[in-house]
């Protein structure tokens, strides 16, 4: 079975990462908004039997090169080929919407990534999917180390951006954690469909 890889981006000390302040005093704080999603979507896998590694289980922002090694440490053990990893953050910079992304290249992310917009187009259909199809599929090619220098398949979510108030009310919402994480653990069910019918 596909060994799962969750990753809760950013730390309670990665200075900048926060939404606005809103007229209520309201705020959100990305490190504890990922840690929400992270959790529930490990608890939805711990109801299925599903194994998974939370990468960051600390509160603070583990360097990223810390961050790699542990993953790779993952994939070494299982086989790159049977692990994905799954990093969890939200947006910012005056958009608005979901996106996914991965590395740059045509891999086997690209595939687990299509899954997850097909998931995310599904579960928020009131909101917009940001996506660049100039190399045929929907996924953003970065350079974010996290899926660049991971030895296994690796996306990455940005679930709305902080910096807009009807992004940010949502995923500050019980009602937005929740849809985020189902979402996840079902394209996450998926990838696993496919990593079997593949090697068969």
């Amino acid at each position: 079975m596909l060994q799962i890889i969750i990753d809760n981006g950013h730390g309670n000390d990665t200075k900048g990462k926060q939404s606005p302040v809103w007229s209520d005093g309201s705020q959100l704080l990305e490190w504890e908004f990922n840690r929400k999603v992270a959790r529930r979507v490990c608890s939805l896998l711990d109801s299925k039997g599903i194994t998974y590694d939370l990468l960051v289980p600390e509160n603070t922002d583990i360097p990223l090169s810390q961050r790699v090694q542990r993953a790779n440490h993952i994939a070494n053990v299982n086989g790159k080929k049977n692990c994905l990893l799954v990093s969890i953050h939200a947006n910012a910079g005056g958009g608005t919407g979901w996106e996914i992304h991965t590395s740059k290249g045509t891999t086997q992310s690209d595939k687990y990534a299509e899954i997850f917009f097909e998931e995310a187009s599904l579960a928020f259909p009131e909101f917009r999917m940001r996506y660049d199809i100039s190399d045929g599929d929907h996924d953003w090619d970065s350079d974010f180390s996290i899926i660049s220098r991971t030895l296994c398949p690796a996306v990455l979510t940005e679930n709305f951006f902080m910096d807009n108030e009807r992004d940010c009310r949502f995923i500050m919402s019980e009602e937005g954690v929740e849809r985020i994480a189902q979402m996840h653990f079902k394209a996450i069910l998926r990838c696993i469909e496919l990593q079997r019918t593949i090697k068969k």
